[in-house]
Order: structure tokens, then sequence, then C-alpha cells
């Protein structure tokens, strides 16, 4: 069978039980691509951290970028070592946030051995099909002689680049405030693995006419096709966009949906009026309580404290608003202050909980990050704008204390957190489409958090494989 080989173009960036798996053994190593005193190679004098035994900076490095890679050549099967071509390089950075890193396959193939025809892999997914590489060292282009390319935020904690949050080294995952380096590694290097499409979804269109192996499990439960079906390149790019609609079909991650997502979805559920009566998808506060079930059931009211109709809530409520969202639940707007600030204000007079109203477009809702503000005792979600402006449409006031608008925000119960209603995990498909990070990672309102989420979390173990994660099922419905 002929093979046809191609450099990949893009790389894809982080931030941006029953039985168990069958595990098996992969030889991982790290290629150092840094030049000498950069990276790898920064003689730096610092003491062990966290089971990290370096002396140097650059020893500490490699040893945390060694056993990422040990992890996942545990977890692995290939007679074929895989190479990571790894360097430390200045990557896109605010003082407030930073490009982690990046990582994909290499190279990438068609029609080799052991493959299903007509579907791209990645090199080592290629090569570990094919029982041998699929290319001889001699026919790739020095010094990218290896399986998997990975970028990494070289100025990371230093002053413009998510100024003070260090990457942590230790082997530990003690991070606290700083960024655990073997969680990112993990994620990167799954990307490598074959984590990714290489279809774009922002034009829809194939890579040089063939689709990804990973398209044959992307399914639009819209269109009820998957991507290697749809036959306009437009389907695609409409289906990247529809939020919580797209899911994986592999069976081996949906035999693993009840031993590692959690049971119950965070849903907001509009009773009446009829015009807007349903379900809306929400994202859940790191503050407060966690949404429960059966939830909490009330009538909404707006609240209205500034000019221009906003119901911001960024200071305590004005008697007259007091009295409206007391004992109901707030429908505030987003913008000025923090989204536990506004919580607090909502709380203290006297509101069940509160849902707050994006003040931009886009889907699905993000979570909400606090501020600090302690002694939160209400759950509150975020809703998009797009729905905010439905349910503050529908409110008509009988009087200043009634809206005529009730529901429910809580947990479905039949529905697993980031997966849909026929138990199959729900891809992140953001609307606008974000470029790294669409298609080729879970939804983020997976819970518990997972791997594979387009931006990190503090709460990930180390973990690839059930009950903690769904990583390595999704790999094995590819072929590993």
């Amino acid at each position: 069978m002929s093979s046809n080989r191609t450099l990949a173009l893009g790389l894809l960036g982080v931030l941006l039980l029953g039985s168990g798996p069958a595990l098996g053994a992969a030889t991982i190593t790290i290629v150092n691509g840094d030049p000498a005193g950069v990276g790898f190679n920064d003689a730096t004098a610092v003491a062990p951290v966290g089971g990290n035994t370096g002396t140097t900076l650059g020893a500490q490095r490699l040893i945390a970028f060694q056993a990422a890679a040990n992890k996942w050549g545990a977890t692995l099967t290939s007679a074929v070592p895989i190479r990571v071509y790894a360097t430390w390089e200045v990557l896109t950075c605010t003082a407030t946030s930073a490009v982690l890193g990046s990582a994909g396959a290499l190279y990438i193939y068609v029609d080799t051995p052991g493959a299903t025809p007509n579907r791209l892999y990645g090199k080592a997914l290629a090569e570990k099909l094919a029982g041998a590489q699929v290319d001889p060292d001699s026919a790739l282009t020095p010094p990218f002689i290896a399986e998997i390319r990975a970028r990494f935020n070289v100025n990371l904690g230093q002053a413009n680049c998510l100024t003070g949050s260090f990457f942590y080294l230790g082997l530990d995952a003690a991070a606290g405030t700083n960024v655990d380096l073997v969680t990112v590694l993990e994620h990167e290097f799954a990307h490598g693995l074959g984590f990714q499409t290489f279809t774009s979804g922002s034009t829809g269109a194939p890579y040089a006419g063939y689709f990804s192996v990973w398209d044959d499990f992307l399914f639009d439960t819209t269109t009820n096709k998957t991507w290697a079906a749809m036959t306009t390149n437009a389907e695609r790019v409409t289906s990247a966009l529809n939020s919580r609609k797209l899911v994986w079909t592999g069976p081996s991650a949906i035999a693993q949906v009840p031993n590692v997502l959690s049971q119950g979805t965070p849903i907001l559920t509009v009773a009446a009026p009829a015009s807007v009566a349903g379900n809306y998808s929400v994202g859940s506060a790191s503050f407060g309580p966690p949404l429960s079930s059966p939830g909490v059931t009330g009538e909404f009211m707006q609240v209205v404290d500034t000019a221009g109709n906003l119901g911001l809530a960024c200071t305590p409520l004005t008697a007259l608003n007091a009295a409206a969202v007391a004992g109901k639940i707030a429908l505030v707007d987003r913008g000025t202050c923090s989204f536990d600030v506004k919580t607090m204000n909502a709380q203290n007079a006297g509101a069940l909980a509160v849902v707050i109203a994006d003040n931009a477009a886009g889907s699905p809702p993000a979570g909400m990050s606090s501020s600090g503000v302690t002694g939160i005792t209400i759950p509150a979600v975020r809703i998009t704008q797009a729905d905010g402006v439905a349910l503050k449409a529908a409110i008509t006031r009988r009087s200043r204390l009634h809206s005529g608008l009730t529901g429910t925000l809580g947990l479905n119960l039949a529905i697993r957190s980031g997966a849909d209603a026929a138990g199959r995990p729900l891809l992140f498909t953001p609307n606008p489409f974000q470029s790294g990070s669409s298609v080729s990672h879970w939804d983020t309102i997976a819970s518990p958090n997972q791997l594979m989420e387009p931006s990190i979390n503090t709460d990930l173990t180390h973990e690839v494989t059930p009950p903690n994660d769904l990583t390595f099922p999704l790999l094995q419905d590819i072929g590993w």
C-alpha cells in the first residue's frame, strides 16, 4: 500500500468503572531541540521539587517532559519508538493570559498498512498500526526527525506573561497557584498522539482532500451526520459552531462515560411563559454551592439598578430591587464587576439564586470564576447574551414584584455532565470558532474536569485513563 507523507501545518494549544482499559507499553523519548543556554539547556541552579531531582532549570524541565512521556508510554502500545521534538520558545502572552504550549503530529499519512483507507493519521499512530516506521529517518528533514512536534512557553510567569504564574516542575501534581507542567505536557502529547482532526473547522475543508480518522467519529446531532459523511465544507463549518450538538461516537469512549463523567448536567429549565419555555445551557460558577437536584425553583426577577436598564448588581440593591428579588431567582447582567460580587449583592437582598446574562455574543456560556468573595450560599450560573435577551423580553411585570417568568435551576440527572442525552461525550464547539481549540477538545461542561478540555484546570490529576479521564478511551477508538 502506498504512503503519502505531508508536514502537518497546525499545532493545537492548551489554554489556552467496569473493566479497566487495556494498557500496554510504548517508548516515548524527548528530542532536545534547544540551543545552548536555552530551555532544556538552561543551567540556572534550582532546588529539587516535588519528586523532580534535577538541580538545574533545564534538567528539571527535561525530567518533567520525560515523566509525561512515561505516563503515555505506560498507557499505549506500540512497537515503534515515539519521539517528541521539543523546544522552549517565546509564545503569545499578556500579563493575565498566555499560551502555555502547543503540540501536534509532525507528519501525517494516508493509506498506511493497518490503517483505515483514505483517512489521515498522525505519524505516531500510523507507525503503531503499521508496526514499523512508515518513512525511514533518512527521508525526513533534519532536525525534525520525530513523530511529534512540541513548543512550550519559555517566558511563563515573567512580567507580561501570565505574570507571577510559573510552570511547576514537580511530579506530584501539587502546583498550587502555578501551572502544572506535567499536566500541560500530557495534554499536548495527546494531541500529537492523535487527539485532533486535520480537517479545518474554520473552512470545513479536509486536509489535502482527505478526512482525518477523527472525522469518522464526529457526529452532529442536528444533521445526524458524521463530519466524514457531510457532503459540503459549509456543513462542517456550521457543525463546528453548533454548541453542545457535536458528539464523539467511538465505542470505547462512550462505554467509559458512566465511569468517568458525573451524573447530572447543569441546566436552566424555564416553565413559563410558553414563548420561552424549555431548557437552556448554563455555565457553572467556581464559587457558592454546586447545583443540585431537584434544584431551585421559583420566579425570575430582573434587576434594574442602573441607567440604560442594565441590572449589573455591582452595588447593594436598592430597597425596591431588594424587595423584587427577595425569595426569587435574580436575573442579572454581566459587566463592570465580578460574578461573585453580583451574586453576593443578590444574596444579601434575599435572592434564592442568580442567573447572569452575558454581555457579549457567543455560546456555549462559559463558567464563572471567583474574585475572592466568601460567604456565598446561593447557586449562580451564566447564560448566553441571546438567552438573556429572550428571557428579559419575556418578562411581563404583573406588578412591581412579579415577572411571570418561572423555572428551575439545577441538575438534569438523566444526563451526565459532558455528555448528551444518549451518553455520547461532547466536543468543544464554541461560537465564535476558536482556532486551535474548537472541535479537537472535550466540552468545558465536563465534570469532573478532563485533561483534554481547551484550558487547564487546577484540579486535574496526572491520570489519562478511566475512572479519572476519557483521553485514552478516545485514542483507543482511533486505533491505539
